[in-house]
């Protein structure tokens, strides 16, 4: 033994040299047979690695200056040495714990005492019996609370029948609360009326401080402990049973919609684990994936509630912001808890990040975390634990193959984008909160035209509706209200993608009504009469074709496309895809393909796609072209199914388009939009005029002066006559005939003879 000396010389702590404890000097014979001290069970009073193991006492001489009796029940007394050998200070909080199960931890400030041993734990009589009763044996250690308590419930448990909860009581126990450290299953109290009001805090839930996962329930890796302030909102219930039925009615699983069949498969999974009577391999693990939004999270944790089993919830986020230096061993600590508690479930989220796949960019850390877990899986399966593991990614493949396999992930669940019975089915979930005037026409109607649209913004959808009604001071959600709101959100899947589609429509195009009805057939039909496809077995055309000179409305046809069919639309120009890297140009075109499956039904337009599928050569060697080109044909057509998405592409050079993207099953409607006829063009100056003062001005004299001229050349004429006439004068009133003469001098049709027997030697080849 060695003694640890201060400055007044010899010091009654002793430090043992085996197992660096520190003891007082008349423990020194009872730690000779006892080296080192059992932590669980100790016989006496020690400091050992920073931290007290010590006796309860009562603190009789409870004078204590600047200190009412309210503020002595968050004082913890220790000794002047125990409280140097903790590494603590005086005003410090710390951590009480007792060695008893059943007891929750406490947060208490340091405050020193000369009275008892100098390992006694001494506390007010009410802190006592309020939450240690007959413990003995309190551990006292540092403690670090770095959360902010947003709102905490407790029920009351000494209160009269005659009780109120009264926003009195409210503010009472909040200002009185204010500065300290709470955790669930504490009790606290407040004098009330000359009577001792006890409370037991049920649940606390933190503030939006940084801690990724608070809204996900608490973490058994932690002690949860919040730090009280104004903000914090007090919910009180006026008994246990209250409490009871208040907790009853908010019940995860009724919060969730669209997702009947996934529910059913993953309880049935469950229960067949716990079955004690099925034996033999038994499904002990699930992973969910699925786009982000989709409710993967929310399932995982509402099927772990409704179980109603031990529940460990590991969030990888905050493993890594709070625990980046030991995160294996809290995950075996955790799987360890499970398997002692069980049956229990674990709720594994964004397991991709925990397990990710092991590479050369994957660091040492990573891949003992991964290995980590693998030991854990497997240890599931040998000791037959009865505990089952929920995983959550919106990204399966960037998991370690070694994880999914049976015995470890056993099976896979996708949850989807919801489809339009599902999505009126979350729509009618998220709006009983609300007071809405919709008819059933017009709920189908909304759920038809959310294309693409997840759970999450769903949600954000009917809080867009929401607030324009607030706008009209209006309480009630209206049919205008949900369309408005249509214009503003749109999926959170086409947010990288997304692009602002001008407001034009059919009637704004003059003429090509057989490319219309083209389109139409392509992109209406296949959603609004799907049955008739379905009847007559025969499938949509997946993509369309359209060729022609410039300036024949080809890419104006795609714009108005977009705006009638509301679909999500996805704008591609052949360029933007090609990159220097190798290979990042075929993910690319991967990646708008991905997009527009999950955001299905949708749309893809490729302008200029000759730039993108030219002829292959026979005689070079392979190019970024031609790399981007296979991988273009791949996804019009390859193993995995194009789905919802339909393929609009434009060109003026049909003929330098390989031969393979034109097959059928891959652009089947090939459309050539050739010049506009006498009744096109005299469409498109119907249109125009229509916009413009004119006088003397005769449309059928315009068209038969504009024979060859394209569409672009039409809407030019018009647009030089008017500013013909604004360089007369600034305020002239109408375009006369002169202005239109002046226009048609000016331009000139210039679309080459050659380039239209280009098109028509093309149409007769593919006749």
């Amino acid at each position: 033994m060695s003694q640890v000396k201060n400055k007044k010389g010899a010091s009654p702590w002793y430090q043992c040299e085996n197992c660096l404890t520190n003891l007082i000097h008349k423990d020194i014979e009872i730690h000779a047979n006892d080296c080192p001290p059992n932590l669980k069970k100790p016989e006496y009073g020690f400091v050992k690695d920073g931290v007290l193991y010590g006796h309860l006492d009562v603190k009789v001489n409870e004078e204590i200056k600047n200190v009412d009796s309210k503020g002595k029940d968050f004082l913890v007394f220790l000794s002047q040495g125990a409280i140097q050998l903790t590494n603590l200070s005086i005003g410090d909080w710390c951590k009480v714990e007792s060695l008893d199960d059943g007891v929750a931890p406490l947060a208490k400030i340091v405050w020193p005492t000369v009275e008892k041993t100098l390992t006694s734990v001494l506390m007010t009589k009410n802190s006592i019996d309020l939450n240690l009763n007959d413990a003995k044996n309190l551990v006292v250690s540092k403690l670090e609370c770095n959360k902010v308590a947003s709102l905490v419930t407790i029920v009351v448990l000494n209160g009269p029948k005659s009780l109120e909860i009264t926003q009195e009581l409210n503010n009472r126990i909040s200002k009185s609360h204010i500065g300290k450290i709470l955790r669930k299953k504490n009790c606290i109290s407040v004098m009330y009326y000359g009577k001792v009001l006890k409370f037991e805090i049920k649940d606390i839930s933190g503030a939006s401080n940084g801690d990724i996962c608070d809204e996900m329930g608490d973490l058994s890796l932690n002690d949860d402990f919040y730090m009280i302030t104004e903000k914090t909102k007090w919910k009180l219930y006026k008994d246990k049973l209250e409490f009871k039925k208040s907790v009853e009615k908010v019940n995860l699983l009724d919060r969730i919609a669209g997702l009947t069949d996934e529910i059913s498969e993953i309880k049935s999974t469950i229960n067949a684990c716990f079955n004690k009577k099925l034996k033999g391999l038994k499904c002990k693990s699930i992973l969910l994936y699925g786009n982000s939004g989709t409710g993967k999270t929310v399932l995982a944790n509402a099927i772990a509630q409704d179980t109603k089993v031990n529940i460990v919830n590991i969030c990888a986020p905050d493993l890594y912001s709070k625990y980046s230096g030991n995160i294996e061993e809290v995950i075996k600590e955790l799987f360890q808890s499970a398997i002692d508690n069980s049956p229990s479930i674990v709720v594994l989220d964004e397991v991709d990040i925990l397990c990710p796949i092991r590479s050369n960019r994957v660091t040492d850390t990573e891949k003992r975390i991964v290995s980590s877990l693998l030991m854990m899986f497997d240890k599931l399966k040998e000791e037959d634990a009865k505990v089952f593991v929920i995983a959550t990614t919106n990204k399966p493949d960037n998991i370690d193959p070694s994880f999914r396999r049976f015995g470890r992930l056993d099976r896979e669940i996708e949850i989807s984008t919801p489809n339009p019975k599902n999505r009126k089915e979350i729509l009618q979930k998220i709006l009983q909160d609300f007071q809405v005037n919709l008819t059933e026409e017009e709920l189908y109607d909304l759920s038809l035209n959310t294309h693409g649209f997840v759970g999450a913004d769903l949600v954000s959808f009917c809080s867009r509706a929401s607030l324009n009604a607030i706008k009209r001071n209006d309480e009630n959600l209206k049919y205008e209200d949900f369309k408005y709101a249509l214009t503003k959100v749109r999926p959170s899947a086409m947010r990288e993608v997304q692009i602002e589609v001008p407001n034009i429509k059919w009637q704004d195009i003059g003429g090509q009504d057989n490319l219309k009805l083209i389109l139409r057939q392509a992109v209406e039909w296949p959603l609004k009469h799907a049955a008739s496809f379905l009847r007559l077995g025969v499938t949509p055309p997946k993509g369309v074709l359209m060729y022609g000179p410039p300036g024949c409305s080809k890419t104006m046809i795609a714009k108005a496309l977009a705006t009638e069919s509301g679909l999500n639309f996805l704008s591609i120009k052949g360029p933007e895809l090609f990159s220097k890297w190798v290979g990042e140009s075929e993910r690319a075109v991967r990646e708008v393909f991905r997009k527009a499956r999950q955001v299905a039904p949708s749309i893809i337009f490729f302008d200029e796609i000759d730039a993108l599928g030219g002829e292959r050569s026979a005689n070079s060697s392979t190019s970024v072209q031609e790399r981007v080109l296979a991988q273009l044909l791949t996804e019009l057509d390859g193993v995995e199914a194009l789905g919802d998405v339909t393929v609009l592409a434009a060109t003026n050079r049909p003929d330098r388009i390989d031969k393979a993207l034109l097959r059928p099953g891959r652009l089947d409607r090939i459309v050539y939009v050739s010049l506009p006829d006498e009744n096109t063009r005299k469409e498109i100056f119907r249109i125009k005029l229509s916009k413009m003062p004119v006088v003397g001005v005769s449309i059928e004299d315009l068209v038969g002066l504009t024979k060859g001229y394209s569409g672009a050349e039409v809407n030019a004429v018009c647009h030089e006559a008017a500013m013909m006439a604004l360089e007369e004068s600034l305020d002239i009133e109408h375009v006369e005939k002169r202005h239109f003469d002046k226009a048609l001098d000016l331009i000139k049709p210039r679309t080459p003879p050659s380039l239209i027997k280009l098109y028509d030697d093309y149409a007769k080849l593919k006749e």
